[in-house]
């Protein structure tokens, strides 16, 4: 499938590697090819993309970009160090794929559905490839300067500027060539997570292994399940393992963190759900994945019928789980302390359907990959409070971009 995909210059594979397969409907779905497309904009990015879907009100695949709904007319510059994919894309694709409980199903007006059978069955299987070069990856900024930010950032939650804080640093290499395919098989295998995403627009590639939903709509429900809590496991000693679950569990300043995001979901759900319906269904539950264990909360709502899709998503992103609270004020400490743009990183990545239903991941433990400036860059990050150790936030952040590392070598 994945060697078949190589033919578009347009595709998004969406893969719950067998997590949760009843929670978004289907083990795989892959969206390939582009009949139309739309470029969002910051400023009018959710009018166009709302305009786009009732033109056609079909399937639309695509990206919202971090920086999407910024009310800062003027951007951060892009660097030499982020791929950059634009503040927003989605496109109508002339093939849908999905599996579901052994059912592969295909969907092509152009093309019959057994030849597309055929050519799939025909294209060889991936080849992993150790990547070959050596790769020198840069910091974005050393490791005294990330602590002297947290230090920073801390001063403003004592002053009373926000609670909690997303705080990402990047990491970037240039002149590098990898096989992004490759690559991208090689780290789901690795660390395979419910939200993972192959993504290719034209010689731009997201390699996401995300672990975390933003928000998904089906009828009048809707879910959002932000991460915020991590714990590293170790397979190799049930004790060492079990004693990082339970240290999630036990651990105030990870509830505390959990919980703050919680409330900002209520609150940014409440803005479109019918009065009343915003509920948490789930607080402070340790799921397990293969690199960390993680502390997710799930919190519902009820919407009425004639909302618009673009509504929901203008109240609540980016999502809580990437700014912090208050969602206003750390976004702009975010911009002023990150100093480069996000882009795709903590933006979102998945589908809206025909009836205006969607789903979306949040977009972290991704690499991403410009084949064109042989640029490969990607982002890690973690809550900040007032009780964060800095040297613990900074190997957290390592921790989180573990699998990246190791499948890169």
């Amino acid at each position: 499938m994945l060697n078949w995909c190589r033919r578009f210059n347009i595709f998004i594979l969406l893969d719950s590697n067998g997590y949760y397969p009843e929670q978004s409907g289907f083990e795989w779905k892959l969206a390939a090819g582009c009949k139309e497309s739309v470029s969002l904009e910051r400023g009018n990015g959710l009018n166009k993309l709302q305009a786009f879907h009732d033109r056609h009100k079909t399937w639309l695949f695509g990206h919202l970009g971090y920086e999407l709904l910024n009310e800062k007319k003027e951007a951060l510059p892009v660097t030499g160090r982020e791929v950059d994919f634009g503040d927003g894309f989605f496109f109508i694709p002339e093939i849908i794929i999905s599996l579901k409980e052994q059912e592969l199903t295909i969907e092509c007006a152009s093309l019959l559905h057994e030849t597309i059978l055929a050519e799939i069955q025909a294209s060889p299987a991936v080849i992993d490839k150790t990547v070959q070069e050596t790769i020198i990856l840069e910091h974005g900024i050393t490791a005294e300067t990330y602590l002297e930010k947290i230090l920073a950032l801390k001063r403003h939650i004592l002053r009373g500027d926000c609670y909690e804080i997303n705080f990402c640093q990047s990491f970037y290499a240039n002149d590098t060539s990898i096989d992004p395919l490759s690559v991208y098989h090689q780290l789901a295998a690795l660390s395979p997570n419910p939200f993972g995403a192959f993504y290719r627009l034209y010689d731009n590639y997201c390699l996401c292994a995300s672990p975390e939903r933003f928000i998904k709509k089906t009828s009048g429900t809707i879910i959002s399940q932000p991460i915020k809590g991590t714990a590293k496991r170790n397979l190799e000693d049930e004790a060492l393992d079990i004693a990082a679950r339970n240290y999630l569990l036990n651990s105030e300043k990870e509830k505390s963190e959990n919980v703050m995001i919680v409330d900002l979901v209520r609150n940014d759900l409440s803005k479109v759900c019918t009065e009343g319906s915003v509920r948490v269904t789930e607080l402070l539950a340790v799921y397990p994945f293969p690199q960390v264990y993680q502390l997710i909360s799930t919190i519902e709502g009820n919407v009425e019928a004639e909302t618009p899709f673009t509504a929901i998503l203008e109240a609540c992103f980016p999502m809580g789980s990437m700014t912090g609270a208050p969602k206003k004020r750390v976004m702009e400490l975010i911009e002023q302390y990150e100093q480069t743009p996000r882009g795709l990183f903590s933006g979102s990545i998945g589908y809206i359907t025909p009836s205006a239903d969607f789903d979306f991941n949040v977009v972290i433990r991704s690499l991403m990959y410009d084949a064109t400036k042989k640029l490969l860059s990607f982002k890690a990050g973690g809550g900040i409070t007032f009780n964060s150790i800095p040297e613990q936030e900074y190997e957290e952040c390592l921790l989180k971009m573990e699998a990246i590392r190791k499948v890169l070598g």
